[in-house]
């Protein structure tokens, strides 16, 4: 059945098959870029980039830098089951990922997943991938890149003069259909355009009021234990966040654990932690300084941090 497609109405997403070689100019190494291709459903307005992977990141950059290149928002965006864009395919009511959810909440878009097996509810992106792969991409093949940015440029160049190639059927071509169709009925883009990349994911809750997020643990506030909780991390940001706002550690870590104090049981908070000394010092730095502190307090009856895992006794 033809499908008819209103102007400004679908947004039609996907990558292609085939990627783009990228030689490292230092080491040689071949590295091979995604080509993400995103397709306006009345004018075929066309827009492509190379991207490193398909990675959640890389997806939700390339929606944004999409409805920059188009001035403006659709209605709808109908994605393939890509896995960073569908937590769970479903022929009636699929589960989007979070993180996708807000760029769609931030830009007021609708997000329409395919069904599964079905290319035909994106057809337009099949066929935009297709003239990409053979108008941009075959072109390029006897090029040679030497970093991703380079890849952009080209792929810019080749876009306008596909977008300005006329049609076979139609009178007119891409740009002027998008002139006269889709570009007087698209969305503006937001008053506070800037999108900000937020990673969302649910994490398991210790018994030890920890969670860990890219192999880091982070202290939060301690609800019941072994409950899941989501967690954000926003792009510009090197500490995540629990769906009630709380920071989850401090930022600038790198690996280890990070605990914030007030958030410790009271039974912990009854037994510090050993000081950790700064790199290049040892303990035998601080072992005349605190030998007195130690014997004191076992005088007065006193335990002495660090007394557990240390051989000190009493005098």
């Amino acid at each position: 059945m033809r499908q008819r497609h209103k102007a400004g109405e679908k947004c039609f997403v996907d990558y292609c098959g085939q990627t783009l070689p990228i030689i490292n100019p230092h080491t040689g190494e071949v590295r091979f870029a995604e080509v993400f291709v995103a397709v306006l459903g009345a004018s075929n307005y066309t827009f492509a980039e190379a991207t490193w992977i398909q990675g959640l990141k890389d997806w939700l950059h390339s929606h944004v830098r999409a409805f920059e290149f188009f001035g403006g928002v659709p209605e709808m965006v109908i994605p393939d089951n890509l896995r960073n864009g569908v937590s769970r395919a479903c022929r009636y009511d699929s589960d989007l990922n979070p993180s996708y959810q807000q760029l769609a909440a931030h830009y007021q878009v609708a997000i329409l997943p395919a069904r599964s097996y079905k290319p035909k509810d994106k057809a337009k992106a099949e066929v935009g991938v297709q003239v990409v792969e053979r108008w941009i991409l075959a072109r390029l093949r006897h090029h040679s890149f030497f970093s991703l940015a380079e890849a952009n440029r080209c792929i810019g160049a080749f876009l306008d003069e596909l977008n300005a190639r006329p049609f076979k059927q139609l009178p007119g071509n891409r740009r002027q259909a998008f002139e006269a169709l889709d570009k007087p009925t698209l969305r503006s883009l937001p008053q506070q355009h800037s999108y900000e990349v937020v990673e969302i994911r649910q994490c398991w809750v210790n018994i030890d009021y920890h969670i860990e997020f890219d192999r880091h643990h982070y202290s939060v506030p301690r609800p019941a234990p072994q409950c899941q909780l989501p967690t954000r991390q926003p792009g510009g940001s090197d500490s995540p966040e629990t769906d009630q706002g709380h920071p989850a550690g401090k930022p600038g870590q790198v690996a280890g654990t990070v605990t914030t104090g007030h958030r410790a049981a009271p039974a912990s908070r009854k037994h510090p932690r050993p000081q950790q000394l700064p790199l290049g010092e040892s303990n035998d730095d601080h072992t005349n300084n605190n030998t007195a502190t130690r014997t004191e307090a076992w005088r007065h009856g006193r335990r002495p941090p660090g007394a557990a895992t240390e051989s000190i006794r009493p005098l």
